[in-house]
């Protein structure tokens, strides 16, 4: 194992004091328990946005608070779903009076845990929603869910409900739109390489030079099918169909698309995965007319892409378009 590490039980600790020295304009570090928060948290009168899970997916989550994204994110031992005192704390954190939006990707220990942290919030008097994001069309169950995984459509739900809850719109009308945006999107991620855990210190699992692994999940889980290496255009071409024919897409619908690193892909062949992306988008009559590239949700060092494609109207361009302040995201500002 060749990282840039010190000892592998120390890794997210260091990691969230780097975070603390590098950002501390646009963020707070809290430890035991950890979580990162606005650096003007609470906002009165503004729907806090908390979301969470296990590290080793950055820069999501904590690398997308600030202003106009997440108010809290909270960061488990890599893979690991943080705990629902690390939620608590920072669902009160963040409280400013309107209620308090949890995002939770659908994995079997982020769903319990938040669920447990939201009962604890709602006994102390706050106002909670939830919303879980289960996006992803590779398969129906995995080893970490009952469902659908949630994965790609997660960044784009933060920082459309960041946008709506800095315009003060109410916990009901946030929850609502975070709901949408998990109904319009869908992904799907594919590997050319396993990553290390840390603290396992091996490969997560055994990917021969010549093969790959489509459908494969965040954290390293089984996908579809392991087949031998095809040419950029087939490999897109098998992750644009599931996404096309899952959602009842139309000729002229207007999309997002996103063309997502799992943290080993160089943004040269990220760029060779859009054009042929937006090309297959484009026969089929939608209309690509936003775009996200690059490494945002990732697998540690996992070679790979995801796509996630969503569905938009003119209300989810203008809080797309809203301006946005953090680490791992800014535009307008």
């Amino acid at each position: 194992m060749k990282k840039l590490i010190n000892k592998p039980e120390d890794v997210v600790k260091e990691e969230l004091e780097g975070i603390a020295v590098a950002h501390p304009d646009l963020v707070k570090v809290h430890f035991d328990p950890n979580f990162i928060v606005r650096a003007d948290a609470p906002i009165q009168g503004k729907v806090g946005i908390v979301s969470g899970g296990g590290s080793g997916h950055e820069p999501m989550h904590g690398g997308f608070v600030g202003l106009g994204m997440l108010d809290a994110a909270c960061p488990g031992a890599v893979f690991t779903s943080p705990t629902p005192d690390q939620m608590l704390e920072a669902t009160k954190a963040v409280n400013g009076g309107a209620g308090v939006l949890h995002i939770v990707k659908n994995y079997t220990g982020d769903i319990m845990n938040f669920e447990m942290a939201a009962d604890l919030a709602r006994a102390e008097g706050i106002e909670i929603e939830s919303v879980v994001i289960d996006d992803d069309v590779a398969v129906q169950d995995s080893l970490y869910t009952a469902g659908r995984r949630g994965v790609g459509t997660t960044v784009l739900a933060e920082k459309i409900c960041g946008a709506a809850a800095e315009q003060r719109r109410s916990l009901k009308e946030v929850a609502d739109i975070c709901r949408k945006v998990n109904g319009w999107g869908r992904s799907m991620g594919m590997a050319l390489t396993s990553c290390t855990v840390p603290h396992v210190g091996k490969p997560t699992f055994d990917l021969p030079e010549d093969e790959m692994e489509i459908g494969i999940g965040i954290h390293g889980e089984p996908g579809r099918t392991r087949m031998k290496i095809k040419p950029a255009d087939e490999i897109v071409e098998m992750l644009m169909e599931p996404i096309i024919s899952d959602l009842p897409y139309k000729a002229g619908d207007e999309v997002l698309l996103f063309v997502n690193s799992m943290g080993g892909t160089p943004l040269i062949e990220l760029y060779i995965v859009y054009r042929k992306a937006y090309e297959i988008a484009t026969k089929h009559g939608l209309k690509v007319v936003r775009n996200l590239i690059g490494p945002y949700i990732t697998s540690l060092e996992m070679a790979g892409t995801s796509i996630t494609m969503l569905k938009m109207d003119d209300d989810l361009i203008k809080l797309w378009d809203a301006p946005v302040k953090t680490p791992g995201l800014r535009w307008g500002v």
